[in-house]
């Protein structure tokens, strides 16, 4: 949570804490009706590793009658109207960071929600943030249910105020922290069944494996493997195959792509950064022989679409969400140099130069990225 503006969010965040108690009080005077709520407005790959649950809730005996909502971030909105629109009845979709600075559009929403007059409210993501808190209190829902969760995304002070918005808050058991399982318990506690998925999975239309997709961006410089490294990889995977590379990546990744192409034979290399659609990306790893990546949301799509991967991977949140739990199907070939500190939340505390990646990137040599590519080429 990052303000720019504290005037803004003081405004903001009065809306968050207080309009629930009015909403509350005005909701006495109405009948209920059979609606559900699920929010979700983490990021990509979170939504990949967790959509497939949508399925379970709209056939599930506690809500197959209900009327099913989601609300979920902007990023995303082309994959769950592209793959998910059976599932739900309605779509509301925004930007949760922006929230905080955006008392009007907050005012909006919390109107919306409130009138819509749900009866249960799911919000399944364990790391609480201060916003999703907020938008499920203003549905003043007879239940709302999410996770006890931790101070990682929601400071202590708050925390303590919005845990009150909650009817039922759910323990995660300490053993559970690869995070496609721990939406599987949280769903699992709710429906009282067991939910029996092997990991993520989205259709694609051409399962035709043929082509390297290489994403070299990871949102930040400090969570990715370096270019030059990229380059010199590239230029190894040209002379040990015929099968086209591509890169992909979103329109921030710009200039490594733009670094890339200009040392690369043009003839080799297709540059796709900022240039494809969430489902357009989809297809494209889809059909890919190989992906290599950063720990990015394409690690999870390659899962989802049963295309081998390669994962560079660092320790912030080492074990959540990469490598994955024993057992599931497609799993990526994850490569990392484990340090004492892992598990830091990206709050790395080594000094690092700004166009440096965090140690535990940087470590993970060349040889061992390079002995894993051939192996996944040749295979």
């Amino acid at each position: 949570m990052v303000i720019k503006n504290r005037n803004l969010f003081r405004v903001c965040r009065l809306i968050l804490l207080k309009l629930p108690l009015l909403f509350r009080f005005f909701a006495k005077f109405r009948d209920e009706q059979k609606r559900l709520l699920i929010i979700k407005t983490d990021a990509i790959g979170d939504y990949v590793l967790f959509r497939n649950y949508l399925e379970v809730v709209r056939q599930s005996d506690q809500f197959k009658d209900y009327e099913i909502d989601l609300l979920g971030n902007t990023l995303w909105k082309d994959i769950a109207l592209t793959y998910d629109a059976s599932f739900i009845s309605n779509f509301y979709f925004c930007s949760p960071d922006k929230l905080y600075e955006a008392p009007v559009k907050l005012l909006k929403l919390a109107w919306q929600l409130y009138k819509n007059n749900y009866q249960v409210v799911l919000q399944p993501s364990f790391t609480r943030v201060f916003i999703t808190d907020g938008l499920a209190a203003f549905t003043v829902a007879k239940q709302i249910i999410g996770f006890e969760s931790d101070t990682e995304g929601i400071p202590a002070q708050y925390k303590k105020k919005t845990d009150k918005f909650y009817t039922s808050r759910l323990i995660l058991q300490p053993n559970i922290y690869f995070e496609f399982e721990r939406t599987r318990f949280f769903f699992q506690s709710v429906l009282n069944c067991s939910i029996n998925l092997s990991g993520p999975s989205i259709p694609v239309r051409n399962e035709m494996k043929n082509g390297i997709v290489i994403f070299p961006g990871a949102g930040t410089v400090k969570r990715g493997w370096e270019r030059e490294r990229f380059l010199d990889l590239i230029k190894l995977i040209i002379t040990n195959t015929q099968q086209p590379i591509y890169l992909a990546g979103g329109p921030a990744e710009t200039l490594i792509g733009d670094y890339l192409t200009a040392n690369l034979p043009t003839q080799n290399v297709e540059n796709l950064i900022g240039k494809t659609s969430l489902p357009q990306l989809i297809e494209l790893i889809g059909r890919a022989s190989l992906v290599i990546a950063n720990e990015t949301s394409a690690i999870h799509i390659a899962v989802a679409t049963k295309t081998k991967s390669i994962c560079i991977l660092g320790g912030g949140h080492f074990g959540r969400f990469a490598p994955y739990s024993d057992g599931f199907e497609n799993a990526p070939v994850c490569l990392f140099e484990k340090m004492e500190c892992y598990n830091c939340n990206w709050e790395c505390k080594f000094t690092t130069l700004p166009n440096q990646p965090h140690p535990c990137i940087s470590n993970v040599g060349f040889a061992k990225v390079q002995q894993a590519s051939l192996q996944l080429l040749q295979a």
